[in-house]
């Protein structure tokens, strides 16, 4: 076998030449490279382009072969391309403006997904905000293009990413699981933006969308899907009858005098957990406080009877059940309840949907608590677009293997 042949094989770099190779007794391991094609290609558009004039020798950081750091070294030409102009030709090793190679950038990237950023950049010696671009180059590079094809089914959902209410909103294909878009905000504009980078052929095809009962999104739902079937998400409407006995609780503890109010410490988690999970204690002090305090019988009542129709009703049996719920919680005379009855009759639409479709926003929730790992593992982002680059690479369906050689 030539030594060009088994360097090129080593390098792991195809549809290129070894013209030489320089090892300095404690220095890195420098070849002397260049492309095998013929004709120059233009490094923008990929297209073969007549050369223009020759650019100073470049180097491009390749994968170390042990503790020697290896650089691949070329002079590459510029060309006039009929549609982008005079450019920087194609090297099939690296991508245009990047002064590592492809094989260098995957690694990083497939170490990014499973180390810090900080652990990545001492274990590769390059800097912290080097690991950043390299991830954004192969997130632009391997994220498909074509997963807004088939979008049939999506799910919405929002992530706090800093304090002052800075957020991101996500959109997830139920199907595939993986997240297809991103936005900085959560506002209708933002998830418009989803929307008409969609287009509207695309979005003829969605047919069902699950979400909270954020007024915004459903705003941008009517303006760009009116078609689609919206499903309110079950458990998030359950947090909210949660939320209203806490705040009966709450409101208990301050209208009773101290010596009555100090029976209901520490009752906050026995009141809002499963009655199956419930230890024994709880579940004798929960019977003794529902005995004692009618206010919170009747909360806890209606939370759980609530409970009840969205995880046992049928689809035939539930409107009934749930306007029986909306009139016992508007005569209840506990304010909070008064208050989601009305929400939940304005969304009974949606929230009945669940029970046909049986479909949750919880693949949304589950990729928005490995964000919350990415972003609690980089010990949070300053920036939206460096969030979203990690989201793809971690969760957008992009598959990165080590280019180390297989076990066989």
């Amino acid at each position: 076998m030539r030594l060009t042949t088994l360097l090129r094989r080593l390098l792991g770099v195809t549809q290129m030449y070894v013209k030489q190779v320089e090892m300095a007794a404690a220095g890195p391991l420098t070849v002397s490279v260049e492309p095998s094609w013929r004709r120059s290609r233009c490094g923008t558009c990929g297209e073969r382009a007549p050369r223009y004039d020759r650019q100073p020798v470049r180097e491009w950081r390749h994968l170390s072969w042990g503790r020697m750091a290896a650089w691949l070294q070329y002079a590459p030409w510029r060309v006039s391309c009929p549609r982008c102009g005079v450019k920087v030709e194609q090297v099939p090793w690296a991508d245009g403006g990047s002064v590592f190679t492809s094989g260098f950038e995957e690694l990083a990237a497939y170490l990014s997904q499973v180390m810090d950023r900080t652990a990545v950049s001492r274990l590769l010696g390059i800097s912290w905000v080097t690991v950043g671009n390299i991830v954004e180059r192969v997130v632009a590079r391997r994220l498909d293009g074509a997963r807004f094809g088939k979008l049939k089914r999506i799910g919405i959902d929002e992530f706090s990413y800093r304090k002052r209410h800075r957020y991101l909103t996500l959109v997830v294909d139920h199907d595939t699981r993986r997240v297809v878009w991103a936005g900085k905000g959560r506002s209708a504009e933002t998830l418009g933006a989803f929307f008409k980078q969609l287009g509207p052929g695309r979005c003829a095809r969605i047919e069902l969308v699950t979400a909270d009962l954020a007024s915004s999104w459903q705003k941008a739902l009517a303006a760009w899907v009116p078609h689609a079937r919206v499903v309110f998400d079950r458990f998030h409407v359950e947090r909210l009858a949660s939320d209203a006995v806490d705040e009966v609780r709450r409101s208990e503890q301050r209208r009773l005098d101290p010596a009555d109010a100090k029976a209901l410490k520490g009752t906050r988690y026995a009141l809002l957990k499963h009655p199956g999970r419930l230890k024994p204690g709880e579940a004798r002090r929960l019977e003794t406080l529902r005995r004692e305090n009618r206010a919170l019988d009747r909360a806890y009542e209606l939370k759980e009877y609530l409970a009840t129709i969205l995880g046992q009703a049928t689809p035939g049996d539930a409107p009934e059940l749930l306007e029986e719920w909306l009139e016992w919680a508007a005569r209840s005379r506990l304010a909070p309840f008064v208050k989601l009855g009305r929400t939940i009759r304005k969304h009974a639409e949606g929230i009945l949907a669940y029970l046909d479709t049986r479909m949750t926003n919880g693949p949304v929730e589950g990729i928005n608590n490995k964000l919350r790992v990415i972003a609690r593992r980089a010990y949070g982002f300053h920036s939206a677009g460096a969030l979203i680059s990690m989201l793809f690479l971690c969760c957008g369906g992009i598959e990165l293997a080590p280019p180390l050689p297989t076990r066989i």
